[in-house]
């Protein structure tokens, strides 16, 4: 490969990932892999060949909140935490644990905030929704664990205006993180105390 066709491939790859991290900012609820497809394809790029790793989607996706939401962003990220204080304290019985972009602080607009919790059958949680009349939509998710991916029961419902998301996990087996899917290592999680550390330091 010449040294001319490298450097067109590295910018190419800077431009997807500002674009995806553009498109993730704005949107709030894109994961890495789908906006970067949507930013080659937007910029006419081979997404096979020049997709950024989601470690530099990330970092762009910092620049950008910095350089054009400077005060709206961090504003809604305070909200969210807040809200995520509420809604740990509620499930308090499942040993909540907040992650996801609310607590690294890249959470939009539009951004869900992610919380794992921790019961002996996903029935338990569902008993305890109904008994406090919330509305909710089950799923699943895919998690990874040592290279192997596995997926979780996970219900999503609306408080306010924010949506959460909780996935459930046995309360026997699978402490150790999931794998985060910015970098391969254990994904960043918080009780509730280092929340509310993180709300002093946002005040």
């Amino acid at each position: 490969m010449s040294k001319q066709h490298s450097t067109r491939d590295q910018q190419m790859r800077l431009r997807i990932a500002q674009e995806a991290a553009r498109l993730m900012a704005e949107d709030g609820q894109l994961d890495f892999y789908t906006a970067k497809r949507k930013a080659a394809l937007h910029l006419g790029a081979d997404d096979n060949h020049n997709l950024p790793q989601n470690h530099e989607v990330d970092e762009a996706l910092q620049t950008y909140q910095r350089l054009f939401q400077q005060h709206s962003q961090p504003q809604h990220l305070q909200h969210l935490r807040q809200t995520a204080v509420e809604a740990m304290q509620l499930f308090a019985d499942f040993d909540p644990l907040l992650t996801g972009t609310v607590l690294l602080g890249t959470a939009g607009p539009h951004s869900e905030i992610q919380l794992h919790l921790y019961a002996p059958t996903i029935e338990t949680v569902l008993f305890f929704l109904m008994d406090q009349d919330i509305p909710y939509q089950q799923d699943e998710t895919f998690l990874r664990f040592n290279g192997e991916e596995q997926s979780f029961p996970s219900l999503h419902f609306i408080a306010g205006e924010d949506a959460i998301e909780l996935v459930i996990f046995p309360d026997t087996r699978l402490r150790p993180a999931p794998k985060s899917p910015l970098d391969g290592k254990p994904m960043k999680r918080a009780r509730l105390d280092e929340l509310k550390r993180l709300l002093q330091q946002d005040a």
